[in-house]
C-alpha cells in the first residue's frame, strides 16, 4: 500500500492503513447498531395496517404514490425514499422539513433515508395514528426482505403491491437477470399494477398481461395507462389483508410487553346486515372502554360477506371487496389486558 492509503481487510471488521509518513496501523470500523424495537405498543394498542409498494426502477411507483395522496379521503401516512419526489399542491402543505411533509387533510409523508425503523419511529411519535401506512420501496430493494417491518410495534402487515412496467416485463430493454428479479417480485405480490401499456405496442402489452397471469395466477391486476390508474382502483391498494396468510383478521403474535389480550368471538349464523350491527354493538357495550380493536368477516343473509372493523367506539361494516374474498371468520377482539385495565 502507498502512503495515505486505506484498505479493508477481507473478512474482518477492520481497515488497514498507511499514514502519510509511512507508519502502518489498523482502524476498527464498528457496524451501525441494530435497530431496537419499542418495548411497548403505541396508540393504546391500535395496530395500523401497512401496505408496501415495490417495483423496479422506472416502473411508476412514485406516480402511484402521488395519485394515492391526491385521492386520499382519510389520513394516511406515506413513507418514501425522497420526500422531494412527491408531487403535492403547496396549498395543501401544513408543515414541511427535509424529512417530513404534513398535509392539511391529516396525511403525512416522511422519508426512509435514515432507515425504515427511523421512519416508523417518526410515525409512532405522533399522538394520533394514521388510518393506514403506505411504504414506497426502493427500486432495487428486495420486497420480501422488507415485509417483516409490517409486524413492527404498532403496525400490521396489510399487503405487498408490485408495480410492473410492461416494457420491463415483456420487452427487450432489460437484461435477462433483471427481468428474472422482476418476476421474483411478481410472485410475492398481493396486488399487481401494470404500467406503461400505452407506450408499448399491442403485442407487448398483451404478452405482459399473459406473463402476469402465468407468474402470479389469481393475483389481481390493475392497469395504469398514461400514468393514471382507473377510477376506483386506488381504494384497492389499501385493504389487501384477505390475501395474506390468516386473512384480513390476522393479528401479530403478542409479546411479553404487549398490554393487550386477543380473543375470538364466533358470529351467530343467519344474521342480516342490520343483525351484524346489533350483534357488534352488544359486544361494544359489554366490553366498554377496554375494547381497542375488533375485526372479522361475517356472512350475512342479505348482503353476503361483510367486513366488520371496530376501533374504540367506532364501528364500520361494509361489503368485502371481491379481490379479497375469503371464508367467514370469527370476530377477532383486542382489548386491554386485565392487569392493565384494572
Amino acid at each position: 500500500m502507498s502512503n495515505g492509503e486505506l484498505r479493508r481487510i477481507p473478512g474482518e471488521g477492520v481497515w488497514q492503513g498507511v499514514g502519510q509518513g509511512g507508519e502502518r496501523g489498523v482502524v476498527r470500523i464498528d457496524s451501525p447498531p441494530r435497530y431496537q424495537e419499542p418495548e411497548f405498543l403505541p396508540w393504546d394498542g391500535r395496530r395500523v395496517p401497512i401496505t408496501f409498494v415495490g417495483g423496479y426502477l422506472g416502473a411508476g411507483k412514485t406516480t402511484v404514490i402521488n395519485e394515492l395522496l391526491a385521492a386520499a379521503d382519510r389520513p394516511i401516512a406515506v413513507v418514501v425514499n425522497d420526500v422531494g419526489s412527491v408531487n403535492i399542491d403547496a396549498r395543501l402543505i401544513r408543515r414541511a422539513d427535509a424529512d417530513m411533509i404534513e398535509l392539511t387533510d391529516g396525511c403525512v409523508c416522511c422519508s426512509s433515508i435514515d432507515g425504515m425503523g427511523a421512519a416508523l419511529d417518526t410515525l409512532r411519535a405522533r399522538a394520533v395514528p394514521p388510518d393506514h401506512v403506505v411504504v414506497e420501496l426502493s427500486g432495487v430493494a428486495d420486497p420480501q426482505r422488507m415485509i417483516p417491518w409490517g409486524q413492527s410495534a404498532g403496525f400490521s402487515l396489510d399487503g405487498l403491491v408490485i408495480v410492473v412496467a410492461a416494457d420491463h416485463l415483456a420487452g427487450s430493454a432489460l437484461p435477462d437477470v433483471l427481468r428474472e428479479t422482476i418476476r421474483t417480485h411478481i410472485n410475492a405480490a398481493d396486488l399487481l399494477i401494470l404500467t406503461k401499456t400505452d407506450v408499448v405496442d399491442a403485442e407487448t402489452a398483451a404478452r405482459a398481461h399473459t406473463l402476469l397471469g402465468e407468474l402470479a395466477p389469481g393475483t389481481p391486476v390493475i392497469e395504469s395507462a398514461q400514468g393514471r390508474l382507473l377510477p376506483g382502483a386506488l381504494g384497492r391498494l389499501m385493504g389487501l389483508g384477505g390475501r395474506r396468510p390468516g386473512g384480513v383478521t390476522a393479528t401479530p403474535p403478542a409479546t411479553m410487553f404487549d398490554m393487550h389480550e386477543v380473543s375470538l368471538v364466533p358470529a351467530p349464523t343467519g344474521l342480516s346486515l342490520m343483525g351484524v350491527h346489533h350483534w357488534v354493538q352488544l359486544i361494544l357495550n359489554n366490553e366498554g372502554p377496554n375494547l381497542m380493536r375488533a375485526k372479522g368477516v361475517i356472512d350475512t343473509t342479505d348482503e353476503g360477506l361483510v367486513i366488520v372493523q371496530v376501533v374504540g367506539s367506532r364501528m364500520d361494516v361494509e361489503r368485502l371487496p371481491d379481490p379479497e374474498r375469503q371464508a367467514p371468520t370469527d370476530l377477532v377482539v383486542i382489548r386491554l389486558a386485565a392487569s392493565v385495565a384494572s
